[in-house]
């Protein structure tokens, strides 16, 4: 079976592509993601997207344990404001990387603090919607190696 990875974005992503396209971009989700897939058809690659922290971590304990898988998360403003969604990562195997396609480390400072950074193996920030296909690459290489 192939290996999957799974993109995970939280509140307001779902905006991408209309929401601050200055920061964001002016592409979205819905048609990026057949991108990906198309580029890397020896992956299956899923995407959920939740404004619901509960979502969320229901989504996480779901695939948290799930062999030949890993994920790539955007936790959105929850980055800096869930300790239950930090927990949540913590509290399973999948490898997760974390992403963020603004730079966060330039923006408000409550910006700048991540629940995450200490439980994902990888992060890529300020990379826009390209820091996703660095992620998948990363994620492939290691699920195939494996």
């Amino acid at each position: 079976m192939s290996p999957t990875i799974h993109i995970i974005n939280g509140p307001n992503l779902n905006l991408v592509g209309v929401r601050e396209p200055e920061i964001y971009g002016e592409q979205s989700f819905e048609e990026i993601i057949p991108t990906f897939k198309e580029k890397y058809p020896n992956l299956i690659i899923e995407y959920f997207q939740s404004n619901h922290e509960g979502a969320l971590i229901d989504y996480i304990h779901s695939i948290g344990f799930s062999d030949n898988t890993a994920a790539i998360l955007n936790a959105g403003a929850y980055t800096h404001t869930s300790i239950a969604l930090r927990d949540a990562v913590a509290a399973v195997s999948t490898p997760f990387v974390e992403v963020h396609i603004s730079d966060i480390s330039t923006r408000e400072k409550f910006r700048q603090f991540s629940y995450l950074s200490d439980v994902c193996i990888h992060h890529i920030i300020g990379k826009g919607m390209l820091g996703y296909e660095e992620a998948i690459s990363f994620l492939s290489d290691r699920l195939l190696k494996s």
